[in-house]
């Protein structure tokens, strides 16, 4: 019998900071996140939340501190977690295409990469538009195709940056059924949003994240009910300026 590969979980981050265009974006965040809870950053635009998430994912190099997986191969850390992004890129190719790609590079052997994209398609409500041009479908459709992609490639970690905050109610709330089924699968789901109403249906725990600092970190009922932090009380009664 195949064993299951080993946890790339805990993640630990150790006084992260990342500065750019001489102000700190990120200023000296320490956490550790584990396997189960959806995890939700929130906070306003220009808090750090898309920042924070790329350090974690590794796109970025923090300026000072220390980012910890429990996994140290970096080439099997990196085929074990996945990023969607708010707008992602679509390839010049059908949307079955663009699923089977992903597993191609991945290394993962034709039939199964067959059996795989369609799965993942019908998973996400795309089957019957698997011959269509990625690039053509909507704006909704394509960030289930995204998920798709990224679900296709089993990650134990999914990080998910602002997914539906360019998408109409009906297209938020179906990407956000997605991301349960993903959760339900046993893939850890990393999430930044600035909508309450979202990190509310989606979170077991919240990061609120002010100014680039970890302002808040607890259960979703506690941080709503009996938020700990001045910043957070006012965010959540809507009177925190958008920074």
């Amino acid at each position: 019998m195949m064993r299951a590969p080993s946890s790339i979980l805990p993640l630990r981050l150790v006084e992260i900071s990342f500065n750019a265009g001489g102000r700190a974006i990120i200023d000296r965040v320490s956490l550790e996140l584990a396997t189960g809870t959806r995890t939700v950053i929130l906070g306003a635009n220009g808090a750090g939340k898309s920042v924070l998430m790329r350090l974690m994912h590794g796109l970025l190099a923090p300026s000072s501190g220390r980012i910890e997986w429990s996994e140290s191969d970096a080439k099997r850390l990196r085929a074990r977690q996945a990023m969607v992004f708010q707008r992602p890129v679509m390839l010049r190719r059908s949307a079955l295409a663009n699923v089977a790609y992903g597993l191609e590079i991945a290394g993962v052997p034709r039939p199964e990469r067959e059996r795989r994209t369609w799965e993942c398609l019908e998973r996400v409500g795309l089957a019957h538009l698997a011959a269509r041009a990625a690039r053509v479908l909507s704006g909704g459709e394509q960030q289930r195709l995204a998920l798709a992609r990224a679900w296709a490639l089993r990650p134990q970690v999914l990080f998910l940056d602002e997914p539906t905050a360019s998408l109409d109610p009906s297209a938020a709330r179906e990407v956000e059924a997605i991301v349960q089924a993903i959760h339900e699968a046993g893939t850890k789901i990393v999430m930044s949003t600035h909508n309450l109403g979202q990190a509310r249906r989606i979170a077991d725990e919240i990061l609120f994240l002010h100014a680039g600092r970890l302002a808040e970190r607890a259960p979703v009922e506690r941080f709503f009910t009996q938020p700990a932090s001045a910043e957070a009380s006012a965010f959540i009664k809507g009177e925190l300026p958008w920074i």
